[in-house]
């Protein structure tokens, strides 16, 4: 089996888990800008992790035969204190022109507040002005419906957005065609505690077909399975799902919204 892992947190993980993703068939890793578990107290604190995204985690993974691409941001959970905001921001341009960044993710809303919306929206005009690719996360649980739809708003303000090139994340059964019908891709997560189980991403795969949809393990310091991308395939060949149908959801899909950017490179 041949796939990409398009959102995987692999600062978090050990070497074993990158090699399971080789064992497993991975070709390609993609790593959005995370929150560290706690909120970190200033902009060198974040000066440092866009390097570990852009320098040390490529080599780490390269050991184990993957190329490592990342996305840049301030992630949602971070996005209260506006001062920091702003100096973090003011960072990225930085990095954007390093040889494994894709654009900017995972913004998005993690409580739907003023000033997290108001940050997505800074983060929204930087990947503009940039020419950046889109990684979104929305909210988790009882606010994720409610976020989404703050989230399509806030896109569709900004009117030199293209649709085609943000990936909206985490869709569930109740989010998944808003973000299709808007143009956008959408992404699940799958989790094996919350949002997606295979099961569940897999009934949705039934329910709105295989165009501009994508899986990722979102594999983090917390509950979260590296492999669970290829689990998710798994079932999909037990419902007897045809093996090019298959390869289009876990390889060319991601393939497909990835080459927007020049600096992504089709695994060999």
């Amino acid at each position: 089996m041949r796939y990409i892992e398009p959102h995987a947190h692999m600062v978090s993980r050990v070497t074993d888990d990158y090699v399971a993703l080789a064992t497993a068939g991975c070709a390609a890793v993609c790593e959005p800008a995370f929150w560290a578990g706690f909120d970190r107290s200033s902009p060198l604190g974040f000066r440092d992790y866009f390097r570990q995204l852009t320098e040390y985690e490529p080599a780490r993974a390269a050991r184990y035969g993957l190329a490592h691409y990342c996305w840049l941001c301030l992630n949602p959970k971070e996005s209260e204190d506006l001062k920091l905001a702003e100096e973090v921001l003011a960072l990225i341009p930085e990095f954007l022109d390093r040889p494994n960044v894709l654009g900017i993710g995972e913004i998005g809303l993690n409580k739907n507040s003023r000033n997290e919306l108001r940050v997505l929206e800074q983060h929204i005009d930087l990947a503009a002005r940039h020419d950046q690719l889109i990684l979104v996360h929305t909210p988790h649980l009882e606010d994720k419906l409610k976020g989404t739809r703050l989230i399509l708003d806030a896109l569709r303000a900004d009117r030199r957005i293209r649709p085609e090139r943000v990936i909206i994340d985490h869709v569930e059964e109740h989010t998944a065609k808003a973000v299709l019908d808007r143009g956008h891709w959408a992404g699940m997560t799958l989790y094996p505690v919350s949002k997606c189980s295979p099961a569940r991403a897999v009934d949705i795969l039934d329910r709105f077909g295989t165009e501009r949809l994508w899986m990722n393990s979102a594999c983090d310091w917390g509950e979260s399975v590296p492999l669970a991308v290829p689990h998710t395939a798994l079932e999909m060949r037990r419902r007897r799902w045809p093996a090019e149908t298959i390869d289009r959801v876990v390889y060319q899909n991601p393939i497909a919204f990835l080459s927007q950017s020049p600096r992504f490179r089709v695994p060999q």
